[in-house]
């Protein structure tokens, strides 16, 4: 048998892990001294309200190799293999903290994707995992698969506020303040290397959405698979956002607006909006 283990950046509900057959180990949210588990002890709409309502800023820390070796220990003694989809090495040490659970678990059947991305990035990949195993692919022909899908995996996302950024240590309290003044709206997106950088400078909300319909008309979804709409906490942003695409082609349907989780949205704040495809070869 193939597992499917991630961790909870991708954002699947435990409904969708259920019904996917996908095991998701937990990062940790700390609100100053409580510390919560994301998906497990904190729940998306939560977070958010926790996030507005309290005056500490969360930060996130990623699974202990333990956590992996669990699961990595109980597939061994199984005979079964695993293909683990994890966030970005440049995000977060989960990659890292799982590779020396492999090493701990000496097992060879273990088969580790660093997918370069988060969230919704995530998602697309695990959706093609599931997909693969059950068409019968081993781990490794899955694991190869997924090492040359993620190269196409295209985010593009606008900020609603630069409050998070400062506040989190990516952007200077002034820079921070002559964006606010200036109404700007950066857009962001997840490097070839893993990293989240600042694509555009956009004042406006107006400007940032053309400009997000834009970008994606020069980098063009690939139609065989689904075009996700992303938000955080307000989805109303995502809706205007859906109906400009449609307006040059691209469908995405309200059941595939997806609210981004704590592990990312801790950085980002709420109002941020976006979209996350597989970009055409």
């Amino acid at each position: 048998m193939i597992r499917i283990l991630t961790d909870s950046a991708c954002d699947l509900s435990a409904q969708e892990l259920e019904h996917y057959g996908i095991t998701a180990v937990p990062l940790s949210i700390h609100f100053g001294e409580t510390v919560y588990r994301d998906g497990v002890t904190l729940e998306k709409d939560r977070f958010y309200e926790l996030l507005r309502e309290s005056e500490e800023f969360p930060k996130t820390s990623q699974p202990s190799p333990s956590d992996f070796e669990s699961h990595f220990e109980e597939a061994k003694r199984a005979g079964d293999e695993v293909v683990a989809v994890l966030i970005s090495s440049a995000l977060s040490g989960t990659y890292q903290g799982a590779q020396i659970a492999k090493t701990m678990a000496d097992y060879d059947k273990i088969y580790l994707v660093d997918s370069l991305t988060a969230t919704v990035g995530e998602r697309l990949l695990l959706l093609e995992a599931v997909k693969l195993r059950d068409a019968g692919k081993s781990a490794a022909e899955i694991a190869e698969a997924l090492e040359a899908l993620k190269k196409r995996i295209t985010i593009w996302a606008c900020l609603d506020t630069l409050e998070y950024l400062y506040k989190g240590g990516r952007l200077s309290r002034t820079a921070a303040g002559i964006g606010t003044l200036a109404n700007m709206k950066p857009i962001i997106t997840v490097t070839g290397d893993g990293n989240v950088a600042v694509h555009k400078k956009c004042i406006g909300q107006k400007r940032s959405m053309e400009q997000l319909v834009r970008l994606t008309e020069g980098k063009r979804p690939d139609p065989a698979y689904p075009l996700f709409g992303l938000y955080t906490y307000d989805r109303a942003n995502c809706a205007a956002l859906a109906a400009r695409m449609a307006e040059n082609g691209f469908s995405i349907p309200e059941t595939d607006f997806l609210n981004v989780g704590p592990s990312i949205g801790s950085h980002i704040g709420t109002g941020a909006y976006g979209v996350a495809y597989i970009a055409a070869e």
